[in-house]
């Protein structure tokens, strides 16, 4: 997978990416430096751990899920979901 787009990496925070796949709601965890995160929020680029809450949603449709579960669900509830682009893997 790509990086986090610049957008979000100048903003310098640690986030989600987020997009649907078969209907189901992806979120991969990335560094403030765009680097993707292992299951333990690790940045080996950057050595350290890093702490998401915020959410880089690839559509609408994300964007309005991912919006509906901060609503509803008291482990989204500290979550905030914007509109981002990931980098192409070129």
């Amino acid at each position: 997978m790509g990086d986090v787009s610049k957008d979000a990496e100048s903003a310098g925070f640690a986030a989600y990416y987020a997009y649907l796949e078969d209907g189901q709601l992806v979120m991969e965890p990335h560094c403030s430096c765009g680097a993707p995160l292992d299951e333990s929020y690790y940045c080996e680029k950057c050595d350290q751990r890093c702490h998401c809450t915020d959410v880089i949603c690839e559509d609408q449709a994300t964007l309005n899920l991912v919006e509906k579960y901060i609503r509803t669900s008291p482990k989204f509830r500290s979550f905030k979901a914007i509109l981002g682009k990931k980098k192409s893997d070129t």
